[in-house]
């Protein structure tokens, strides 16, 4: 397994919202920039096993939203979630990040990796319109601090603001 050298437990999100805008700049396509925005959060947060997207789409039975799998960075995924199921269709549903110490005790969990143990999903919100989640996955237990979820929050709103979606 590649461990980056960069990688910490305790990240500089500051730089890390600038590196965003950087790595995004002149290029506003939904599919490259969340590509490259998963790279980055995969390549330099210590401790995950998954760093992705899921997009909004009509749901299959015509009624309703479910989550798409979009780019990511880890192994095979879930490829479609129900709003409101899960910790990913939760987010959706609610519009506000969940952070979960322990996916196992979360009721309705999905688990597309048993060796996802704790996870942290920001909403995707533009223009009032919830264009999809940011999830992130971790083998560790309690891997996500109000600290990092501020920060990830943060480097979302800047890859939306750099984003035609």
């Amino acid at each position: 397994m590649h461990i980056n050298p960069e990688r910490s437990t305790r990240p500089d999100y500051g730089l890390l919202v600038r590196q965003v805008a950087s790595i995004l700049e002149g290029e506003r396509d939904l599919t490259a920039n969340a590509a490259q925005f998963s790279a980055l959060v995969y390549d330099t947060l210590a401790d995950l096993n998954w760093a992705g997207f899921y997009l909004t789409v009509p749901a299959r039975s015509g009624a309703g939203q479910d989550l798409l799998v979009g780019p990511f960075q880890g192994k095979p995924a879930c490829a479609r979630i129900p709003f409101g199921r899960g910790v990913c269709g939760t987010t959706a549903a609610r519009r506000e990040t969940i952070v979960v110490a322990d996916v196992h005790a979360f009721p309705g969990h999905i688990a597309c990796d048993s060796a996802s143990n704790s996870e942290i999903v920001i909403p995707l919100v533009k223009d009032g319109r919830l264009v999809g989640v940011f999830d992130i996955d971790s083998p560790s237990l309690d891997r996500f601090s109000d600290e990092d979820k501020a920060g990830l929050e943060k480097m979302v709103t800047a890859f939306l603001d750099a984003t035609d979606c």
